[in-house]
């Protein structure tokens, strides 16, 4: 077997000229040690020999996992949420669930690093535009069948299929989806042999890596592509689901019919769903009712370490965005969504949303520690001039309809939002909607707010969340010249050449008046003494097979 912990310091190329190049901008003070992770390792370069470069142990870096002891039952508060195709994911916590048992090709670590899982190891060429992606042998699928370069073929033509309401894969894809089919390109995936995959861009792009690190791309077996995991439990991980129940809990167990290719170590897993409230979460941890907080937030961070439970956090760039829907009256009128911005400061909205825990943001959704973000000039928050905008635009009397989910955070910036909306002398109504319906359309609110993860490149987010037509692009924002610019800008290796286009890129999401995004989140998990490798995972994500209880 090969023992999951050790897993990022093997694998994957032991140089490559642009890291080097990488390596000696990090020494010289001009990038992060998590920038220089993301840019050397998402190229191929392992783990280790990324940090050798800079000259660091990789077993002083951030997130170093240990080795557990074997056995033992974890549980997790968490949302159990409807399971679906996996490609359709739209929530952290459905991966969190299927990944004891759909693994991924590659994983995201917390110190900023790439490192395979399905995948022994990957090379880029120099400029981006061809990919060898080298398969990890001896795995199997616990129905028996071989994992092979079939296997990860197939999922990258399921993946390119533009057509599949819902599969935010498509864009991830970029250039490998057809425009014209709206399916994978003619050539663009190659099987060299039996663990050999090789992936040809009809232009350079930088997004390959992070794009299938993320948690939609779970690998399904190749004749189960399109399906949902729930209703076959077929996959190369180590547990297998014994009982789920949508709302209530989730349980995994280790699958006793698998030979598993690499180490675990729980006996057994259970999600507990206790809503939206965090408030419902302390009394239940108060209550021993679970051992494991998916995430902490405002004042219950405190609340959770006051009562002995240890404190992960991690700097991100997730975020809440509170977006006017561009295909509604009156939001399709750009002097609306701007006069909305001007009325609104983000540090109230930080400090009133997640109590100040995290840094104001610039209503483009690119953060600082991406390593494109461009410096632009301060927002102007402008109460008068933003009822000025509003009196010239005829909406000073349009009432304004203002919607959240019922939980902590979301809500207490969405009624920070509403307030200053009022004091501006906008005609606002809240209108606030339980969990349990409110995801059914949150692409589609006029007006509404919604929460997104971190993303480890700026262009990532833009393309996901604002490209014209793709699955996740609520604000329906759509713009000729941000698509091609955003086009070119996934082509850009260098950081430094791609944050020219970027300035332009946020500075047209600030002029369109896009979003209101007023704040980068500090991200907390809380978890009883004794459990290792649970920290907070930059983009919520928690893979069982690391986890367990201090050896």
């Amino acid at each position: 077997m090969t023992d999951r912990t050790h897993i990022t310091q093997t694998g994957g190329l032991d140089t490559h000229p642009v890291a080097e190049m990488y390596a000696s901008e990090h020494q010289r003070g001009e990038l992060s040690r998590r920038e220089f992770m993301v840019r050397a390792t998402a190229l191929g370069l392992s783990a280790a020999a990324a940090y050798s470069l800079i000259g660091v142990n990789p077993a002083q870096a951030d997130g170093h996992r240990v080795t557990p002891a074997a056995g033992g039952t974890l549980r997790i508060q968490q949302e159990v949420r409807a399971l679906k195709d996996p490609r359709t994911f739209d929530w952290s916590q459905m991966a969190n669930v299927t990944r004891g048992f759909l693994e991924y090709l590659i994983e995201y670590n917390a110190d900023g690093s790439f490192s395979g899982i399905l995948l022994d190891s990957w090379e880029a060429n120099e400029d981006a535009t061809v990919y060898t992606l080298n398969v990890r042998q001896g795995i199997t699928w616990n129905n028996g069948d071989p994992f092979t370069a079939e296997d990860v073929a197939a999922n990258f033509v399921g993946w390119c299929d533009g057509t599949v309401e819902g599969n935010s894969m498509a864009t991830r894809m970029g250039g490998l989806v057809d425009p014209e089919t709206n399916q994978v390109r003619d050539g663009a995936i190659e099987v060299v042999d039996e663990y050999t995959v090789r992936v040809t861009y009809p232009s350079p792009d930088i997004t390959l890596v992070p794009g299938i690190a993320d948690y939609p791309s779970a690998v399904q077996h190749r004749d189960l592509i399109g399906t949902n995991p729930a209703d076959h439990g077929v996959g190369t991980g180590a547990y297998r689901i014994t009982s789920y129940e949508v709302g209530v809990s989730a349980r995994l167990e280790r699958n006793p019919d698998h030979t598993y290719w690499g180490e675990t170590y729980l006996d057994e897993i259970v999600f507990v769903d206790l809503g939206q409230d965090p408030a419902a979460w302390f009394a239940g941890a108060e209550a021993d009712e679970f051992d494991m907080t998916y995430e902490t937030v405002g004042e219950f961070v405190d609340l959770f370490a006051a009562i002995g439970w240890t404190q992960s956090e991690v700097t991100t760039a997730a975020t809440v965005v509170i977006r006017p829907n561009q295909g509604n009256a009156p939001y399709d009128d750009v002097r609306v969504r701007r006069a909305i911005a001007m009325a609104v400061d983000p540090q109230v909205c930080l400090d009133l949303g997640i109590n100040g825990q995290g840094v104001t943001a610039e209503n483009h959704h690119v953060c600082p520690i991406h390593p494109e973000y461009a410096e632009l000039d301060p927002l102007v928050h402008d109460p008068a001039g933003a009822q000025a905008l509003l009196e010239e635009a005829g909406h000073a009397e349009t009432e304004f309809e203002l919607i959240s989910i019922d939980d902590d955070y979301r809500k207490n910036t969405t009624d920070a939002v509403a307030a200053q909306l009022r004091d501006a002398g906008f005609n606002v109504t809240r209108t606030i909607i339980p969990g349990s319906t409110f995801w059914n359309d949150w692409t589609s609110y006029p007006f509404s707010s919604t929460n997104w993860n971190h993303r480890e490149l700026g262009v990532q987010i833009l393309n996901l969340a604002y490209r014209t037509g793709v699955p996740w692009n609520e604000s329906g924002f759509s713009n000729a010249e941000f698509d091609e610019l955003l086009t070119q800008a996934n082509g850009i290796q260098d950081a430094d050449a791609r944050r020219e286009v970027m300035a332009r890129l946020q500075t047209i999401m600030q002029d369109e008046g896009v979003t209101l995004q007023p704040y980068w989140r500090s991200l907390f998990r809380h978890y009883r003494d004794g459990i290792v490798n649970a920290d907070m995972h930059p983009k919520f994500e928690i893979n069982v097979h690391y986890l367990g209880f201090a050896a």
